[in-house]
């Protein structure tokens, strides 16, 4: 990965954070998306914070573009940004609750993409992946907002994958069960953690996804869950 232009939103985040120190390892050019990053966040003389929110349409064209302007190329998408609220009914979802999942889920995947692959394409072997969720494999009572979005998102990327594939792109979704995050164990603390999600088995995949061998595999749905649960 030494020559390539790896663009990851959500960098510093839960999963990001192992996304992102996982690209480095390998010597990638590692540009890191969040709306608050810093040099400071990650070790390397190849990482480069870019603040940005991905949920503003101008936001994106900026950060894409500034992206292309430093390096002259974009290789490799990762897109981690998005976010989580259960817990109401359908009837009980608020305005807020419903345009945050969307905007985070949804929206920003839309913007990244639609911006990013042109230069994918001319990558030639142009990778987007993105992070879904398994629980957006069919319905969950009380997290209707949730869901919904995470569903549509896999869509949107299976979509890019059969409008790319000429090009030698490939675009996948990643879909993680209940991750081992410091978020997710505040919020669940009575939870076997045991049986969640390891972070680096997550980074693990969405590296080899982005791998120049693994042209093969696009358009495709993966769902990655702990063998204890």
């Amino acid at each position: 990965m030494t020559e390539r232009v790896v663009l990851i939103t959500g960098a510093n985040g839960g999963l990001g954070t192992f996304v992102t120190k996982r690209f480095l390892e390998t010597g990638a050019m590692v540009v890191g998306g969040s709306r608050k990053i810093s040099k400071e966040d990650f070790e390397g003389p190849n990482f480069v914070p870019l603040p940005a929110d991905f949920t503003e349409p101008n936001a994106v064209r900026d950060a894409i573009a500034s992206v292309v302007t430093r390096f002259g190329r974009l290789d490799v998408l990762v897109h981690v940004v998005g976010g989580f609220a259960g817990g109401s009914t359908v009837a009980e979802t608020d305005d807020a609750t419903w345009g945050q999942m969307r905007d985070l889920n949804l929206t920003s995947a839309f913007y990244v993409l639609r911006a990013a692959i042109p230069h994918l394409r001319k990558s030639g072997k142009g990778r987007a992946i993105a992070i879904g969720s398994l629980a957006a494999v069919e319905p969950h009572a009380g997290l209707g907002a949730y869901v919904t979005f995470k569903s549509a998102l896999t869509t949107l990327v299976r979509t890019v994958a059969l409008e790319n594939k000429d090009s030698g792109m490939t675009a996948n979704v990643v879909l993680p069960g209940t991750m081992d995050t410091s978020a997710n164990r505040k919020s669940m603390p009575g939870a076997d953690f045991s049986k969640w999600v390891q972070p680096a088995d997550v980074a693990d995949l969405v590296l080899w996804l982005a791998d120049e061998r693994s042209g093969h595999i696009n358009g495709m749905a993966i769902p990655i869950d702990s063998p204890k649960a």
